[in-house]
């Protein structure tokens, strides 16, 4: 089981090894004992549970939970998919093996599987609210340490896009860069190679004007209210990719697509998500 879930973690586009790393220093977490379980089960007890969602949302991180299960020594059945719109009462796995594992493996399972969920549920909502526009909801790097790629997986299960995964991917020029270069222009020169995708953070009409001129093909508008971003999107006239950013809300996402933009830059998809409720449920006494 431990290979298909390898296969399953490849095939949602994340590197198993990396996610054994996550999982690990999770597990290593709480400890090399349970002080509290071993004392009162049986080694040797078996049981089986089932991982239940307590409110409808998104699922994601399934493969990521599975993982942290077999690691313990149990076996997983995979009743849902990620990426799945979900219903409180749904089964999302079927786990059984030893009960020791099985408590072990519970806390931080569910940790990672809530988290994703949350990610995966809130991205949901902001591409139903832009849905039918051009515009798709994209994330940014402000993710919690460790755990970027499974962020940006469960973003993407939830039906937005990724932005780049590192410094090294892409160049976005901001304003730092733009003060400490003299201009856009001398910026975005600096930074221009062969192959880079470079993208120019603009506040201002006239560094969108400023960008254009230099050659830049991707530009963020950062923290315009609707009517000026409408006015950048009519100068730019397709010339290049227009992300909105800054002070976005859900409420206000469809006005913003609407305009006419490529992408909406959402820091609260990864920032301060809510964990989706998911709870795991003994089915039947330990033997």
């Amino acid at each position: 089981m431990r290979d298909a879930t390898h296969t399953w973690l490849t095939e949602a586009g994340l590197d198993p090894r990396a996610v054994e790393g996550v999982v690990r220093l999770a597990l290593a977490e709480d400890g090399e004992r349970d002080v509290t379980s071993e004392p009162i089960f049986d080694a040797d007890a078996a049981a089986g549970a089932d991982v239940v969602t307590r409110r409808p949302g998104v699922v994601a991180g399934l493969p990521v939970a599975a993982l942290v299960f077999e690691t313990l020594g149990l076996t997983v059945k995979p009743l849902a998919a990620d990426g799945d719109r979900i219903a409180a009462g749904d089964v999302l796995l079927s786990v059984e093996g030893p009960l020791l594992g099985l408590l072990r493996a519970e806390r931080t399972a569910l940790n990672l599987l809530t988290h994703l969920s949350g990610v995966a549920t809130v991205t949901r909502q902001w591409a139903d609210a832009v849905e039918g526009t051009r515009a798709r909801v994209r994330d940014t790097r402000k993710t919690l340490p460790g755990l970027r790629a499974l962020q940006k997986y469960a973003v993407r299960c939830g039906g937005g896009v990724n932005h780049r995964m590192s410094l090294s991917d892409a160049a976005l020029i901001k304003d730092n860069h733009v003060a400490a270069a003299g201009s856009v222009t001398a910026a975005f020169e600096a930074v221009r190679a062969p192959g880079l995708h470079v993208q120019v953070e603009c506040d201002t009409l006239d560094q969108v004007r400023e960008a254009l001129a230099a050659g830049a093909t991707a530009i963020l508008l950062d923290n315009m209210d609707i009517s000026t971003m409408t006015e950048a999107v009519a100068l730019v006239a397709g010339r290049a990719e227009l992300e909105a950013s800054g002070g976005l809300s859900l409420d206000g996402a469809r006005d913003v697509a609407e305009t006419g933009v490529d992408y909406l830059a959402v820091g609260a998809l990864t920032h301060s998500v809510h964990a989706l409720d998911i709870g795991l449920d003994l089915n039947g006494a330990a033997s």
